[in-house]
């Protein structure tokens, strides 16, 4: 995501929010029980950026000689969440951040309970 000249970059398996505020239903037609809003315990927004997902081992690497550097590419397990989406989310894993003046989220894809995706939006 870019901002006035600086670039914020999501890393490892986690997403950006566009904050939306909390009612009773959302912009994408999900109803939320007053329970769950009351208590913040579950909120959604869009997804405006995500990261690369979680690194993979090297499974043919060996601890036999770990003098050894292996170069190779860094490979990591693909995100569920896309761009785009509208996402579902435990609050408590949350942290709101401000980035040029604007509120966000930072959520790990862990504690996404859903994702809300338009078919017409192409990857």
């Amino acid at each position: 995501m870019d901002g006035k000249g600086k670039r914020l970059i999501v890393v490892g398996d986690r997403v950006l929010v566009k904050i939306e505020d909390g009612e009773d239903r959302t912009k994408v037609g999900l109803y939320l029980p007053p329970t769950a809003i009351d208590s913040q315990a579950v909120q959604g927004g869009t997804i405006i950026a995500t990261g690369p997902g979680l690194p993979m081992p090297d499974l043919a690497d060996s601890n036999e000689e770990p003098w050894r550097v292996a170069m190779r590419e860094t490979r990591f397990v693909p995100m569920q969440a896309r761009t785009g989406d509208y996402a579902l989310f435990f609050r408590k894993a949350a942290v709101e951040i401000t980035f040029d003046g604007d509120r966000f989220l930072v959520v790990p894809q862990t504690a996404i309970l859903a994702l809300v995706r338009d078919p017409h939006v192409e990857d």
